[in-house]
């Protein structure tokens, strides 16, 4: 008689580049194949949300509502619509320093060929950056632009949707340690097998980390002006868009948030 092999627990982990970022998960299992799965449901799940919520993908929901939401008011899903609600909460917050309507002048930004809009092009699409134009019937989850030019865009909140929903996979998986991130966010499930998940914080103007902080069962983002961006004339161009101006933010490097 011979006895089955055991698996034995092991910490897992893999990348992939999605969501013009990078999306990883590492956790820990007791039985590695559960793991395993575990692992691919969260990246299926990641890959799905990027499909609905991508504004480079012709076929996306997202970029249906950006075409034709000026026209008419667009039937959209119940998650789509939950999302672009959220973020205009987010918005009336924070008087409108988040703004998802930042994509009328950020789609003439192209970090990788290092292009940007000249100074009428911003001054011309600025005026479509006010989320007050995007307008949502709860009763029928319809979705409409208030004037013709507008566009939204969720990147600086799919990414943090991505983790959350990759965090509650992780869970029904019976998961109990593990890191789920997108880009700068992240969420940690419980702790690192006893200790502190240490998450370094990057310095924005050098090699290797600024600080490291301990943390368990939290969630963390940081974003900064050295994520997507190039260097002009001595001029920094990046991704985070200042609402009012049009322009990148200046006057801060890198922020954390942690909660």
């Amino acid at each position: 008689m011979t006895a089955s092999p055991v698996a034995s627990a092991e910490w897992i982990g893999d990348a992939r580049p999605m969501m013009g970022t990078e999306v990883s998960v590492y956790l820990w299992s007791d039985d590695p194949e559960a793991g395993r799965r575990a692992l691919a449901a969260v990246f299926a799940e990641a890959d799905r949300i990027d499909r609905l919520m991508s504004t480079y993908k012709d076929g996306s929901e997202i970029s249906k509502i950006n075409r034709e939401a000026a026209d008419a008011p667009v039937a959209a899903g119940q998650e789509l619509f939950s999302l672009v609600q959220r973020a205009l909460d987010v918005s009336v917050l924070t008087r409108g320093a988040f703004d998802i309507t930042f994509d009328s002048v950020g789609q003439h930004y192209d970090f990788r060929a290092g292009t940007r809009p000249d100074a009428e092009t911003v001054e011309d699409e600025r005026r479509f950056i006010n989320y007050q134009l995007v307008k949502l019937d709860k009763t029928s989850s319809t979705i409409f632009f208030a004037e013709e030019g507008v566009r939204i865009n969720l990147g600086g909140i799919a990414k943090g949707y991505v983790v959350e929903r990759g965090f509650e996979i992780l869970r029904k998986h019976g998961i109990g340690q593990g890191v789920v991130t997108a880009g700068g966010d992240s969420r940690l499930l419980g702790d690192r097998r006893g200790r502190p998940w240490l998450v370094a914080i990057r310095d924005p103007r050098g090699e290797g980390a600024a600080m490291h902080l301990p943390l368990s069962d939290e969630a963390i983002s940081t974003s900064g002006d050295y994520e997507r961006y190039f260097e002009e004339d001595g001029v920094r161009y990046h991704h985070i868009i200042e609402p009012g101006s049009g322009e990148p933010a200046g006057g801060v490097n890198s922020a954390t948030v942690i909660g």
